[in-house]
């Protein structure tokens, strides 16, 4: 924090630069809950990446088996909207790919240069996903459906589309359960609806994995919806519009998934939720008696930087602030796993 701060020593109130309280009191520095907090917090958080990273593969699985099989249905039937959900795929498993990447690298341990770790970087490789899912579901799509339109092809073979359909929407319905099951798993313990953590989660790579799933099975329904039209009017125009609004849905998606990520690379705060849970913890720490001021950065999927100013009992000592700013750390960690660094910057409130 840029402020000086007023400390208070042996019971005596005096300016100071502003300096983390850690470990060694004033003179200490941050420390992190990896070493200092228990055992099931670390395992709750450890559990939550694993989710994250079986999501993504499962994801992806389902995806590259499921472009395989449009890209020979397309081929047989000559139907535009199913070419255009095998882009559809084929750009969701490059995703997979890169949120995969994303999660990995983001994961690392942090270092002498990177102090606060490389969770950020996560957000960067969504962001490049996102531009995938644009450029080639998107484009192709759209390319796709204007083709077909204005060639008029011969009419279409429905057969081999609607087996393939049928196919692709029962692979994509699996891996959109699991991922709802993680974001209700995550719902359950803020006490608040599923939706709502998907809207504020910072963890942007299930967020993608969840929309991308939605989306396939809405892209799905459309590319049905064209093939059905077209073979009973028996004009290839319905297939063709109907590979122009799968192109729409993923500009749609790929739009929404880059403002989420560019939002948290610029260093978004930890949502409300989050700090809530902060002021109340810190409310409970005796001879805390307010906080001034609270800070707070979302440094990953799963990590949250803490900077607070904290005002402390007119005559508290300096032993009984540092046992405090101990038990306000624990109780933070505690609390919510993901908070990993902690800077406390102790203040007398006058009267």
């Amino acid at each position: 924090m840029a402020e000086p701060a007023q400390r208070p020593e042996n019971g005596q109130g005096a300016h100071g630069s502003e300096r983390p309280l850690g470990p060694a009191g004033p003179q200490g520095s941050q420390r992190s809950h990896d070493s200092q907090s228990p055992q099931d917090s670390r395992n709750s958080q450890d559990s939550q990446r694993s989710q994250s990273v079986g999501t993504v593969i499962v994801a992806g699985l389902a995806n590259l088996a499921v472009a395989v099989a449009k890209a020979l249905a397309g081929v047989i039937s000559g139907s535009a909207a199913v070419l255009a959900e095998a882009a559809h795929s084929v750009a969701d498993t490059t995703t997979e790919v890169l949120l995969f990447v994303a999660l990995r690298r983001g994961s690392r341990p942090p270092t002498s240069q990177y102090p606060f770790g490389y969770g950020r970087e996560s957000y960067l490789w969504a962001f490049v996903a996102a531009v995938v899912t644009f450029v080639v579901g998107a484009g192709f799509s759209i390319f796709q459906g204007v083709d077909a339109i204005q060639e008029r092809h011969e009419k279409l073979d429905a057969t081999a589309a609607y087996v393939v359909l049928a196919f692709s929407f029962v692979a994509e319905g699996i891996s959109l359960l699991r991922s709802v099951r993680q974001m209700r798993s995550r719902a359950a313990r803020w006490r608040v609806p599923w939706l709502r953590v998907v809207r504020n989660t910072p963890n942007t790579t299930i967020k993608a994995v969840l929309l991308e799933d939605s989306a396939a099975l809405v892209g799905l329904v459309l590319a049905g919806a064209g093939v059905t039209v077209s073979e009973l009017t028996g004009s290839p125009v319905w297939d063709g519009i109907a590979s122009i609004a799968i192109g729409a849905l993923l500009l749609v998606v790929a739009t929404t998934l880059a403002h989420n990520n560019i939002r948290q690379l610029v260093g978004r705060a930890a949502g409300e939720a989050v700090q809530e849970e902060i002021h109340q913890e810190l409310s409970r720490v005796p001879d805390v008696r307010g906080v001034d001021r609270l800070m707070t950065m979302q440094l990953g999927p799963e990590d949250i930087l803490v900077a607070v100013k904290v005002n402390f009992a007119e005559d508290a000592t300096r032993e009984e602030i540092e046992i405090a700013a101990d038990e306000a750390e624990r109780r933070l960690v505690t609390r919510n796993p993901a908070i990993r660094y902690v800077f406390l910057d102790p203040t007398r409130r006058r009267p």
